[in-house]
């Protein structure tokens, strides 16, 4: 899997990183940071709801 995030798309909610603190942070605006572009499979279904959950779809996943 692979992880890509639309920093302008961001809204600063938090979801991501409440579902997969492993892969995503905030910056100090609450801005996703990307920690992981392609997490360990252990982490595939956090990184999965994260993704669903962003309301403003700024999480795009990729298998490889």
């Amino acid at each position: 899997m692979r992880v890509e995030v639309d920093q302008p798309k961001c809204v600063a909610s938090g979801q991501c990183v409440l579902m997969a603190p492993a892969v995503f942070d905030q910056d100090d605006d609450g801005i996703v940071l990307l920690l992981d572009e392609r997490p360990t499979a252990e982490h595939h279904d956090d990184v999965r709801e994260a993704a669903a959950v962003c309301p403003a779809t700024a999480i795009r996943l990729e298998q490889e």
